[in-house]
């Protein structure tokens, strides 16, 4: 059994992890994130996944297999990333309002010893129903949701946000734990 790293500082990834019964390092990667968020690749989101592991890699000495993630919001073909401040927050969560985008979440995992890698996408699709100005601004006050892509934690979110949801919630969260299950396989 090759030793696990978590090449993620996220709280969200950290408790799926835990929750698949798995034992894990974590290393926050230094690797620094930039890519157009005009338009939606599943080639520039799997980089992103790549980069972040291949960072934490690089300052391994021992043979361990570590995991990278990237998840992003897409709306229109448009990425919606985290975002800077209230009002950044705010114009994507109306942007997101009554309408149907999609997640994407890339997982890497790469061995640090042979640095064989493998990745893959997972897409969930989600629907909000019509949220109201003050809705939205009451969920960015109690939520502060600048740490999260397209300014939302869908496990936090109040019931009438959601309409409907179609895939993974958890890649929803940031790591789909079916597919990282089969990476992890694919290692033994």
């Amino acid at each position: 059994m090759h030793k696990l790293i978590l090449a993620s500082g996220s709280p969200r990834r950290k408790q799926i992890l835990s929750d698949m019964g798995l034992y894990f390092e974590v290393i926050k990667s230094p690797f620094e994130e930039e890519f157009d968020h005009e338009h939606f690749t599943y080639e520039a989101i799997e980089k992103l996944a790549y980069g972040k592991a291949k960072a934490v890699c690089d300052l391994l000495t021992d043979e361990s297999l570590v995991i990278g993630a990237d998840t992003v919001v897409v709306l229109n073909d448009k990425v919606l990333g985290k975002p800077k401040d209230f009002d950044e927050a705010k114009a994507m969560l109306e942007m997101l309002s009554n309408k149907k985008h999609f997640v994407v979440t890339s997982i890497c995992v790469i061995n640090s010893k042979t640095k064989l890698f493998k990745i893959t996408s997972t897409t969930s699709y989600v629907e909000f129903n019509y949220l109201s100005e003050s809705v939205i601004e009451d969920y960015i006050v109690k939520f502060k949701p600048y740490d999260k892509a397209g300014s939302y934690g869908i496990q936090e979110l109040p019931e009438y946000f959601v309409k409907s949801i179609d895939g993974s919630f958890e890649n929803i969260i940031g790591l789909c734990p079916i597919a990282l299950k089969n990476l992890l396989d694919t290692f033994n």
